[in-house]
């Protein structure tokens, strides 16, 4: 991926509907990019990644005056957290989307944070510039996991941390594991679509990569937030934007077929009764390990 693409890393999921599956996605940009609006984004899944972000911070020790990298940086919800959270600390976020990167500065204007188009399997920064490395709900899209994580190690100084976090797409991110649900239960054929197959998304995979690539002191956690929908429509109507591989299935459904998972997933989250607040919850496994 080079470093003035304009897409996230969401690009690798773009094959998903002409492939039938994650285990097969590749880097094909002929299909519209997945995440390559960040203002649908924020609608379907950036405000609740603004909640686990503040989580991931305070588990990945974030200090005052720490110099602090956020990897992926999306619409910069980590970066905005680690900010409150350590208000003397240097932030620089990357991503490969100039529209994300775009936004994220927008609305965090000055120097303090800076956001910039990057590859987190290449990147520009020098060895040992970051005390901390953060990467928040990335790390299952990018083509080569293990060459990233190697980078984020080699930036970060002896004695920093390096941390992530990535949703618990098999059983904790309730959003999502109910709409798929749903989905598999009318379509058989949808399941290798499922976002369970992702990797790192289930208990012990990330601390077990964390090890397995030099990392000390390694220690995994479920980070949990509430999701809380103002009713039915705040929960369906984002899945409508094609964000993702939830809304890229959507979107490959016939009128009739949309129709009917929306009514499954409506009476499986409000059974017969009217529309009212649905409250679920979400986690997210998180990793933390030390530079030796």
């Amino acid at each position: 991926m080079h470093l003035n693409q304009p897409l996230t890393y969401g690009i690798l999921l773009s094959a998903i509907i002409a492939s039938g599956g994650l285990l097969a996605m590749s880097t094909t940009t002929g299909q519209d990019a997945l995440f390559s609006e960040a203002e649908a984004y924020e609608r379907f899944m950036g405000r609740w990644s603004r909640q686990i972000a503040s989580a991931l911070v305070g588990f990945a020790g974030v200090g005052d005056g720490d110099a602090v990298l956020d990897v992926g940086a999306g619409t910069g919800a980590l970066a905005a957290a680690a900010a409150e959270a350590a208000p003397s600390s240097r932030i620089i976020g990357i991503d490969p989307a100039a529209p994300y990167v775009a936004l994220a500065q927008a609305r965090h204007p000055g120097d303090r944070i800076r956001f910039e188009v990057g590859d987190a399997q290449q990147m520009r920064f020098a060895d040992a510039t970051f005390d901390r490395t953060l990467s928040l709900l990335v790390l299952n899209f990018i083509p080569d996991a293990a060459k990233a994580l190697d980078e984020m190690r080699r930036v970060t100084r002896h004695g920093g941390t390096v941390a992530a976090a990535v949703w618990d797409y098999g059983d904790g991110m309730q959003m999502l594991r109910t709409f798929w649900d749903e989905a598999v239960a009318l379509n058989p054929g949808s399941a290798a679509k499922d976002e369970r197959n992702m990797p790192f998304c289930r208990a012990g995979e990330l601390g077990a990569f964390w090890r397995k690539r030099g990392m000390e002191q390694v220690v995994e956690q479920g980070l949990t937030i509430e999701t809380r929908f103002t009713g039915f429509e705040d929960y369906w109507g984002p899945f409508l934007e094609k964000q993702g591989p939830a809304g890229a299935h959507v979107a490959s459904l016939s009128l009739a077929a949309r129709n009917q998972l929306r009514e499954r997933l409506r009476r499986r989250l409000l059974g017969d009764g009217p529309d009212r607040p649905i409250v679920l919850t979400a986690r997210a496994w998180a990793v933390r390990g030390i530079v030796p």
